[in-house]
């Protein structure tokens, strides 16, 4: 198993894809909140996203950025085209990138972000709380990798920040649908580590699931268990020129 670390700053960036030219990326409070329902004013906040987006592409006016308003679930979109710009997509939790080029961005506090890539330069981006895991969005993403042509072999998968199996508290009945087993009270359960084996249950082999709690590391990101309302998002983008 390899880990993925995790550097310093307002883009703490990953280090998972970095040999086959693929950028990922989790923003941390010193960056500030990227939730467009926040009660910060709204120029505040957009202007954290033209600043996420010059730091990709050099200039916030150039490049394709993709994001959703997430419900919880497993849809995964697919994205391709010669278009420029923010594009803010329909009801989804996820995004697919079958050629460089596209940056996926989802929203998360304390839920898994999980960088999916392949090193032609497709990449997926998925948002994986404890309903998108029970719903198993993984699988929905390496499904439809297969449908471009992509072996599940063949890929990689990293997770960012996200709340720990030991601060993960969660009902008996939410830990018996997410793990099959019975508890009788309120149990911390691992989402990163069942996502981790529902990859490789599907064929992935480099799956690295290894990264800080958001709940643990407060002052570094924002956490929805420890009272936070900011948002940090994940980002995953392959080059054009990688």
């Amino acid at each position: 198993m390899t880990s993925s670390a995790l550097a310093a700053g307002p883009y703490a960036s990953l280090d998972a894809f970095d040999d086959w030219g693929i950028r990922a990326l989790v923003t941390t409070r010193d960056a500030g909140t990227f939730s467009t329902s926040s009660d910060e004013p709204a120029a505040a906040v957009l202007g954290r996203w033209d600043a996420l987006r010059a730091h990709l592409f050099g200039d916030p006016d150039v490049g394709r950025l993709v994001t959703a308003r997430q419900v919880h679930g497993a849809r995964v979109l697919v994205h391709d085209g010669a278009w420029v710009g923010w594009l803010r997509g329909p009801a989804a939790d996820g995004h697919l990138a079958p050629e460089r080029g596209t940056a996926l961005a989802v929203s998360v506090a304390d839920c898994v972000p999980v960088f999916v890539a392949h090193p032609s330069g497709a990449t997926a981006l998925l948002h994986s709380g404890w309903r998108g895991t029970e719903a198993n969005i993984v699988a929905e993403a390496v499904r439809l990798l297969a449908a471009h042509g992509l072996p599940a072999s063949e890929l990689r998968v990293a997770m960012g920040a996200a709340i720990c199996g030991r601060c993960y508290e969660v009902s008996p009945d939410v830990h018996r649908r997410l793990t099959g087993r019975e508890v009788a009270a309120p149990t911390p359960v691992d989402l990163r580590a069942i996502i981790a084996d529902q990859a490789r249950a599907l064929g992935v082999r480099d799956v690295r699931p290894e990264a800080p709690c958001t709940r643990c590391d407060n002052e570094r990101f924002f956490s929805h268990r420890a009272g936070d309302p900011g948002r940090q998002v994940g980002v995953l983008y392959a080059p054009r020129s990688g």
